[in-house]
């Protein structure tokens, strides 16, 4: 019965702990002023942009690539038909 009431008060210790952390990062967070807020936001925008391009959908495939290879199983239900 007292081990129960040991880990019972581990985890509400856990618990407590747990929203000390939160309520740090959450007070650090609301520091940032408008100005600084905004200049973070200019510099992810820049790094975004700088970034690879995203790939644009390739065409679509011709008959004789679809057809092409022997194991291709488009190949074989064409041939069938």
């Amino acid at each position: 019965m007292r081990l129960w009431k040991l880990l019972g008060l581990a985890g509400l210790a856990g618990v407590a702990a747990g929203s000390v952390v939160l309520a740090r990062n959450e007070r650090q967070r609301r520091a940032y002023t408008p100005d600084d807020v905004r200049a973070r936001l200019h510099e992810r925008a820049a790094a975004a942009a700088a970034g690879p391009e995203p790939a644009t959908e390739p065409a679509p495939p011709t008959p004789a690539e679809l057809t092409a290879g022997r194991t291709h199983r488009l190949t074989r239900l064409l041939r069938r038909g």
